[in-house]
This record gives C-alpha cells, structure tokens and sequence, in this order.
C-alpha cells in the first residue's frame, strides 16, 4: 500500500464564504449548530444549522405552496429547467467533487462518478417522462360506449432522506423525478455530508427551480426524522434496515407511500472460466471502491476450489498495492473512511473475526498516519456466520474469500443471507453465468461487473429483495412513484342495467353472452 504523509490545502473552490452561503439556507431558528469537518483533517469547515419541528413545518409550508405553481406549470416548461440544469451540472462537476471530497473523504476518482449520477437520471427523464405522465385513455367496460383515463397527478411534497456515502447523487437524484414529477422536496441531508446537495440545490436555482420548491432541513435522524415524515405525503430513504423498518413503519401509519433502499451483504460468485485478470480488478473495486461505503459494494467472495489459490494470491498483491491516502486530485484509489466513529465500527467488525478465528490475509488495521478514518483494505479468510461480519454489512473496505466445491453450493451460499439489493457472477461463458445469475435472490444482478452496469441503466428499476427494501429508484418506476393515478371514466349511454321492460334474467344472459364474446373477439 502506497503511504503518503499527510500534507493538505482545502481545494481553492471551497472556501468559508461559498460554504457560509450554502448552508445558509439551512433553517435553524434555535441557534443549534453541528460542526461539520474536513474528513481528511478532523479540522471544521462550517457550523451548519440544525433545523427544529417548527423550522420543518415552515419548510413544508413555504414547499407546499410553491408545489401547487409548479404542479400548475406545463410539463414542457418544467422539463426546460432541467435541460439547462443539465449543463450546469456538467460544467460544475469539478467544484461538486470537491465538496464531496471535503465532506466524505473519499478519493477525487469516485467524487468525480458521484457527480455524474444526477446528469444520467435527468438524460433519462427528459426524454421518458412526457410520455409516462400524459393522459392514457383506455376502453371501459363497454366497448365504444366507455373510456376510462389514467391520469397521473403528483404526490405533493416528498421527503427525501439521504445517506452519507453517496450525498450528491442521492440527494439530488432522487429528488430528480420527483421535482419533474410536479412534487415538491424537503431533503434531509446527512448532517456529515450537506454540502454538495445544498449546492445541487442552488444549481437547479439557477437553472430556473422556482425559489422555495427544494427545502433542505438538516439534523440527527431521530431529531428530525419523525417531523419529516409526519409532514410528507411520501418519503423516499436510503439508509439501514433497523432505519428503513422505523421509517416504513411510521409512513404506514400515516397512511403515505414509501421507497426504501436499504443495507446489503451483496455477494459475488466467480465460476470456474472466468478471466482472472479482469475478475482480480472487478473486485479491487467491488470491495474497496468508495473506501467499501457502497450499498452494492461485495463483502463476500464465492470461489471454485480448483481456482481459489489462484485469486487469492493476486487479489492481495493487488490490494497491497493500492494507492491509499488523502489528495485532493485524482491519484490516490481509495480515500478515507467517512468518519472515526465508523472506522471505529469497521474495526470492530474485523476484530471480532480474528477473536473467532478468521485470518486476516492482508490489511485489518486503522491508519491514522494517513488522516483520522482511514483503514487498510482488508481481505479475510475462515469467516463464518458467528462472526459479526459473517452476517452483518459491514460497509468498510473488508471482504471475505470462501471456497465453494459446486456451483449449486456456490448459489445456496449466495442466497444464505437475509438481504438481497446487489449480486456479481464473473464467467467466461455469458448464458452460463446468466444461468446463475437467474438464481440468485438479488434486486440487482451483474454479469462480469460489479455494480455499474446494473446501478447506470437509469432505464431499468433498482432496488432491493428480502431485507434489502422495498420499491426502486430508476426507470418508469423510479417517477411513476412520485406520482398518484386518477382513473376518470366516461359512460357515454345509459346501458349498464337491463332496457326498460327488459327481464332480469335475460339482461344477464346476454351480459354474459357478451362476456363470452368479447374474449373471443379479443376485445377484453
């Protein structure tokens, strides 16, 4: 691992006064503040306001009403502001990632791809979303003499709730569909990483959002959380699933609608022809890629015992090899944990297998050297399900290799989990590994990828199985959810009854006459 002492300037974009002017927005009538940090330093970067239950009400209130203009507004006219966000975001992605860097300390090469989420989910909304929310008129019950209409109408006021491991593209990209939508959003930050989304914020500003219809409220979950959903008409989450079931739970209660990507312990099963070069690298990212801070990330490892030496051996070398340290540019491959409290956690999930006797194979320790949170990429053996990271997400840049005798072994293996949102097979022979694929309990299933592919088809919903969600972000879905249907219908002669002096008894004969007809006429 390549060891760099710690010398840093902030990036030049991020200075007290444009970060100042960000979280000024941020309403926080108590005076309460929380210090956010420079993760690569420890040192403070702005005191960002924390919002009360009367700061959230406000923000819905002032949301609500510019809600009804915006929903008012032609679609046509609404699509226009995100054409030119579009640009916008593109032009200012440097600026973007060096928020993110700031904030979350991870290395400028992921800042950079977190830039691009909200571009490709705007990409695939203006050219989808004309056709998903124009009127659709269908055939009644009688043919010719009824139509029914679907109509889509928003929901109202959405509640976003954004992790910190992806805050720019979560924050915004969910927010996304749902501002197109005709929706307005109140988004809860985490308080770690509010930057870059209150700057996607103030982009969309200045691509033509009218001023009120995106709030931001910032605060600890349990502070703000409960105000958030009681206010919402529907929410969408990324976090935890101890996190999503309370959230899901209370949006039940109030009777509202939910989205929930929650936590994975996401697997990848190398079959026997796979190219082991091109594997080697896919799971390089797999398992440290954002330092191992992905939702999809893999944390556990299925290989053939006559090919398991093999990767193994290469796998460490290539870990140990890894560009790790704090830089502002794009040379380092893995940045820094988020915080020291998870390190911490990170920590204690390899200590606890060591106790229990898995091997650690390379890495395993805290390298405060480096900054505050950083840890070496960790690669272990003999993990079992007594093990906290047996089981558990551990969400650091710590994996676990097993060795498996059979594929069906391989599959079962795989499946042995109670989650279920990202899944990787890396084969040679494509329909083979589609083969095993199709057997897999996953949401999200790569073939000779980890994540990418299946996460970047903005086209194709994305979301969780078992333990690992409910709904999905991305695709038809990924709108039409924001959304509620109204079925307007039209009866254009009075024929649903028997004619005037018509028997009963012959009115149903010849309805279900008709029944019998129209199904073999195809009509219904």
């Amino acid at each position: 691992m390549t060891v760099t002492p710690l010398a840093l300037t902030r990036p030049p974009s991020v200075t007290d006064a444009f970060v100042q002017r960000l979280v000024a927005r941020v309403p926080g009538s108590t005076g309460a503040t929380w210090k956010l940090t420079e993760v690569y330093t420890g040192d403070t970067v702005v005191e960002l306001p924390q919002s009360s239950p009367d700061d959230i009400e406000q923000a819905f209130a002032v949301a609500r009403e510019a809600q009804r203009k915006w929903a008012a507004t032609p679609l046509k006219q609404r699509l226009a502001v995100f054409k030119r966000a579009h640009t916008l975001f593109i032009d200012n992605a440097r600026t973007v990632a060096d928020l993110i860097q700031v904030e979350s300390g991870k290395n400028r090469r992921m800042a950079i791809e977190e830039t691009c989420d909200p571009p490709m989910v705007m990409g695939y909304y203006l050219k989808r979303a004309a056709k998903l929310l124009a009127p659709a008129t269908r055939g009644g019950p009688v043919p010719l003499l009824t139509t029914s209409t679907e109509i889509r109408q928003p929901k109202g006021v959405v509640g976003i709730i954004a992790p910190w491991n992806f805050p720019f593209a979560t924050g915004i990209s969910d927010a996304v569909p749902a501002l197109i939508a005709g929706n307005a959003v109140v988004l809860k930050p985490d308080n770690k990483t509010a930057l870059s989304p209150l700057y996607g914020v103030r982009l969309l500003e200045e691509a033509g959002l009218p001023k009120g219809l995106f709030q931001v409220v910032c605060g600890e979950g349990p502070d703000v959380g409960p105000t958030l959903i009681d206010q919402a008409d529907y929410v969408m989450f990324t976090g935890s699933t101890a996190t999503g079931k309370v959230i899901g739970e209370r949006a039940g209660r109030n009777l509202i609608g939910c989205c929930l990507e929650l936590g994975g312990k996401n697997p990848m099963i190398v079959l026997d022809d796979a190219d082991m070069a091109e594997t080697v690298s896919g799971a390089i990212f797999g398992a440290f890629g954002n330092t191992g801070q992905i939702c999809m990330h893999i944390e556990r490892i299925y290989l053939p015992e006559s090919r398991y030496d093999e990767f193994r051996n290469a796998f460490v070398a290539k870990a140990e090899a890894l560009d790790v340290r704090a830089a502002y540019d794009f040379g380092p491959e893995m940045g820094s944990l988020v915080s020291v409290d998870h390190m911490r956690r990170v920590k204690s999930h390899v200590d606890d297998a060591v106790d229990k006797g898995a091997t650690v194979l390379t890495g395993g320790r805290p390298r405060p050297d480096l900054g505050p949170a950083f840890f070496e990429p960790t690669i272990l053996e003999n993990v079992t399900k007594d093990m906290v990271c047996g089981v558990t997400e551990t969400f650091g840049p710590v994996v676990a290799l097993h060795k498996y005798s059979t594929v069906d072994e391989a599959v079962a293996l795989a499946n042995d989990t109670d989650y279920g949102l990202n899944a990787s097979v890396w084969g040679g022979n494509v329909d083979a590994a589609r083969a095993v694929a199709a057997r897999i309990e996953s949401g999200n299933v790569n073939i000779n990828d980890i994540l990418a592919t299946a996460y970047a088809a903005k086209a194709t919903p994305s979301g969780g199985l078992k333990n690992s969600g409910v709904g999905a972000r991305h695709g038809d879905q990924g709108l039409l959810k924001y959304t509620d249907a109204k079925n307007m219908a039209v009866l254009k002669k009075q024929v649903m009854g028997p004619r005037p002096g018509q028997k009963y008894d012959k009115y149903v004969e010849s309805m279900l006459s008709g029944l019998k007809l129209m199904r073999r006429l195809r009509i219904r």
